[in-house]
């Protein structure tokens, strides 16, 4: 299970998550190593001895400083558009969920097995059972299959709201009036947890998520049973 109050990024449990991961780790590094250059020629400017005030030109110091910065955000852009493009590939989902947005609560709709609709609310603090998180919990989960493709078509009934996973590595908004989607696959078995990202209102903070990741046979078995 991802630990929402974990310090820097949860753990990626998608292959998304993952390029998301190896993606700021490079430019991470490049940003270091700038800052390392930059760092060490104020050092060497400001504690040198020689001066030459008669430079009018320097055209090859020139040409340098024009030329690496260029290369250095083609480093970086290249991975930024090839993990953008993975992002909105949609490539052949297994089954769609549809989320809608209201204040200030979730709504699920599964249609490709059984036709199932619930509301998902958080639980509040004095009925909380013990070992779950404050401000988190939820009554009814997402359940998902976990290495199945899946879609979520994304909308909302009043305000703007946004739904969000961290350790999946989605976001959306979900747009009154229009549909938005994503995909992702969820790489293994857990509960993930995260929250509406728009500020939409004064319980903005008590709108949680709760995706819950299980074997297929599970789902199948939770699809058919609990909410037909």
């Amino acid at each position: 299970m991802a630990h929402p109050l974990q310090l820097g990024f949860q753990d990626a449990m998608s292959p998304i998550m993952e390029e998301l991961h190896h993606f700021h780790d490079h430019t991470l590094m490049i940003v270091f190593l700038i800052s390392t250059l930059v760092l060490y020629i104020i050092t060497v400017m400001m504690t040198t001895k020689l001066t030459y005030t008669n430079t009018m030109n320097a055209q090859e110091v020139e040409m340098i400083w024009t030329i690496l910065p260029a290369i250095v955000l083609i480093t970086i852009a290249l991975p930024s558009l090839r993990v953008l493009y993975l992002m909105d590939e949609i490539n052949n989902p297994h089954f769609t969920i549809k989320a809608m947005g209201h204040q200030w609560y979730w709504t699920y709709e599964y249609n490709d097995y059984n036709t199932i609709e619930f509301d998902s609310y958080m639980i509040p603090t004095e009925n909380l059972p013990n070992g779950h998180f404050r401000l988190l919990e939820v009554d009814n989960r997402v359940v998902m299959p976990m290495g199945s493709p899946i879609r979520m078509l994304i909308s909302a009934e009043d305000v703007l709201h946004s739904w969000a996973i961290p350790s999946l590595g989605v976001k959306a908004d979900a747009v009154p009036g229009r549909l938005n989607q994503l995909t992702f696959i969820v790489a293994r078995p857990g509960v993930f947890y995260g929250q509406c990202s728009e500020i939409c209102g004064a319980n903005h903070s008590f709108m949680p998520i709760v995706v819950e990741s299980v074997p297929l046979k599970y789902f199948e078995y939770w699809s058919s049973l609990i909410f037909v």
